[in-house]
Formats: C-alpha cells, structure tokens, sequence
C-alpha cells in the first residue's frame, strides 16, 4: 500500500499525490485553510471508492491559556492513503504555532514492513485524537479545581469572570468537536464505513476503533463534568457577590440610619412655631446636640454589636 504525508498542501499537490481523479467536494474538503471557528466537522465520507476522514486534534496554545483545534485529513482507498495535515489557525496569540502533528508513529508502522491495511491509518489518528480529549479534559478539571480554590483569597472578581467564561467557551467547542468524533468512530465500530471492495476496515481493525470509542466516551464524560464544575465555580462567584452586595447594603444601610435621628431632632427644632416646648430654654442647644450625641453613639454601638460596621 501507499501513503504519502502533505503538509498544508494545495489542490496541486494533492492531484499529484493522489494520482488518480478525485471529485471537486472531497479536493476542497481537503485543501480548505484552517479555522480558528468555523471548523468543518469531524466524521468519515464514504464514496464508492474512497473515504475521507476529518479529524480535529485539541491542542493548548498561547501558554495553556487557550484551545485550537489542528484539522488531519485522511484519504483512503483500497491501495493507498494519504495523510493532509493542516497548521492551526492559533488566531491572534503571542505564542508561535504549534508543532505539526506527529507522524512518528505512521513512519514506525509503515517502515516495519508489515502489512498493513488503509483503515489503519485512520484508526492510529483517531487513537490519538481521543487520548488528547482525555489529557485535555484532565487539565481543564485541574485549572478548573484551581480556579475555584482562588475564589475565597481573590478580591479581583472580575478576572475570575473572564476565566469562568473562557473555560465556558472552551468546553462548549470541545464537546462540540468531541461528539461527532466520538459517533464517526462509532459507525466505523457497527461496521457502516466501508468502500465497496470492503477493504478498509476488517473486522479487526473495527475491534480496535471500539478501544478509540471507549477513550472518546471518557472523554465526553470528562467534558461534561468540567463544564459542571465550571457551573459550581460560577455559582460560587454569583454568591460571593451577592455576599458583598449585601456588606455593602448594611454599610448604607446603618448610615442612613445614623444619619436619619439627628436629621429629625434638628427637622423638630427647627420649625417656626412661636409656642414650641423648650423654645427659650437656657439649655436647649446643648440639650439638642446631648440627644443627637447620644442616639449616634447609641446606633453605632448596635450596629458594631451586630457587625453590620
């Protein structure tokens, strides 16, 4: 069998390695530019003679702060293969772009010499998609586990925020991405991908895809779980300031009531009415601030006692 490796390859070079015709939707399949967000989705397409499978590899950029996803197509026939791998669109990052898939493993399995059939190609790539959805997941549930510890020693709540919502960002594209890899992988496992010589996926190999089938359940079980603690952590937030809102209520709250005593004692006094009581009292002034000193001291002791200042 035959198989070549492209890198970002045009419709040129994938006429040139190929050999053979191929239809105009699987050649733009195939040399489309990587996107940042609107990624094509992942799964196999049969023809009569060939499929095409779509994979998208998760990968950490821009100091772990952010996910892309690096696209790797592979075209399959009875008697060759070819690997098309593209460079992520990593958007605007401080971070140079990652490193192209490796291909390692293909190299090692195809320089033993053994035999080796089309689909197992497809199942080495899917192999390692799904153990990077796990590794992935992994890593989220830990920065998630992080940020929830922050919370309770953070006075910058705002920046807390953002993380929650950027993990929220990140969480809903990967289960985006990891669902319908994990059902294109599936069909391969009930045996409904297959050309019409039927000699992509034996029965073996699709033994081996329901390994992949298994991570990729994992992984989705993983996902989900982060995106619940990702909900707990904002949850916690929310309390935290509606917590502070409610210091901040009390705080107001006993000043305008420390303020509202002397505010009506003077508002008594002073009104213009002849025959007011204590009107030519000698000590009436002292006595008016005596009463205002005192209701003050008075309301701030209660309030200190109930902790409210």
């Amino acid at each position: 069998m035959n198989w070549s490796d492209l890198l970002d390859p045009d419709e040129e070079t994938v006429r040139a390695a190929w050999g053979d015709v191929l239809d105009e939707e699987t050649l733009r399949l195939i040399c489309a530019p990587p996107a940042r967000e609107d990624l094509p989705r992942p799964g196999f397409r049969v023809r009569s003679d060939i499929v095409l499978a779509i994979f998208l590899l998760p990968l950490l950029v821009d100091n772990g702060s952010d996910v892309v996803h690096q696209e790797i197509d592979v075209l399959m026939s009875s008697t060759k293969v070819i690997v098309v791998r593209k460079t992520p669109d990593i958007g605007p990052t401080k971070q140079a772009s990652p490193d192209p898939y490796d291909i390692s493993d293909l190299v090692d399995m195809f320089g033993r010499g053994e035999v080796v059939v089309p689909g197992k190609v497809a199942r080495v790539i899917a192999d390692d998609v799904a153990e990077a959805f796990l590794d992935l997941a992994d890593e989220l549930v830990d920065r998630i586990d992080d940020l929830e510890d922050t919370v309770e020693t953070t006075d910058d709540l705002r920046s807390i925020h953002r993380e929650i919502s950027r993990f929220r960002h990140d969480l809903l594209h990967l289960r985006r991405i990891v669902t319908p890899t994990r059902d294109a992988v599936r069909r391969v496992v009930d045996g409904r991908v297959e050309i019409a010589d039927g000699t992509l996926f034996p029965h073996e190999l699709e033994l081996e895809f329901g390994d992949v089938y298994d991570k990729l359940l994992r992984a989705g079980d993983a996902l989900e779980t982060a995106r619940e603690l990702v909900g707990g952590v904002r949850d916690y937030v929310q309390a935290e300031v509606a917590n502070d809102q409610n210091e901040v209520m009390k705080r107001l709250t006993a000043a305008a009531s420390i303020l509202l005593v002397p505010t009506f004692i003077v508002g008594l006094y002073g009104q213009n009415f002849v025959d007011i009581p204590e009107l030519h009292w000698r000590y009436g002034y002292a006595y008016s601030w005596g009463l205002i000193l005192g209701t003050t001291l008075l309301q701030l002791w209660w309030f200190r006692h109930k902790k409210w200042i």
